[in-house]
């Protein structure tokens, strides 16, 4: 499978968007890219793309609150620069202000808590949505500890439930 939405940086150690363009589209935000890229689907984006299309959606952008590649998210760097997480997040708003109230799928799990700078990531990404009309949603049932869960880990026969982000972020 080939994909028409892709965004990386030179080296592609770096992936901003992936995604397949569409009438009706989903965003996912995952923690951080694996292996996917515009030539093959990952796990995770292979799953993710089935329940976008299980439930209605015909295109899907994949993105991240680190655009760091890895196939361990414990190790991504313990300190990032503000300027590629900002780059990150730049580039996810870009292409989601193109759809009006566009949809976010809070998908990272609770690896999220490894880096300070994913929560902070995660503040600057909802702001922007917020900006653009856009609204939060999660699929199956939180962690216990009220975290979304990751798609590597899911059910197709679970569903899309709001997700309160201002509460989860404090």
């Amino acid at each position: 499978m080939k994909y028409d939405l892709y965004k990386c940086n030179a080296k592609d150690s770096h992936r901003y968007i992936l995604g397949k363009s569409g009438q009706r589209t989903l965003f996912i935000v995952g923690l951080n890219p694996s292996t996917a890229n515009q030539f093959k689907a990952d796990t995770t984006v292979a799953k993710v793309q089935q329940v976008a299309l299980n439930n209605g959606y015909d295109g899907i952008v994949m993105t991240n609150l680190s655009p760091v590649r890895s196939t361990d998210p414990k190790k991504l760097p313990k300190r990032m620069m503000a300027q590629t997480m900002t780059g990150n997040i730049d580039q996810i708003l870009a292409y989601s202000n193109l759809h009006p109230n566009p949809l976010f799928w809070a998908a990272w799990g609770s690896d999220i808590t490894t880096r300070g700078y994913l929560l902070r990531a995660c503040a600057q990404l909802h702001a922007g949505v917020r900006d653009q009309g856009g609204s939060w949603v999660h699929f199956g049932a939180l962690t216990k500890a009220g975290h979304p869960r990751h798609p590597s880990r899911l059910a197709y026969a679970w569903s899309f439930s709001a997700f309160d982000i201002d509460g989860y972020l404090t």
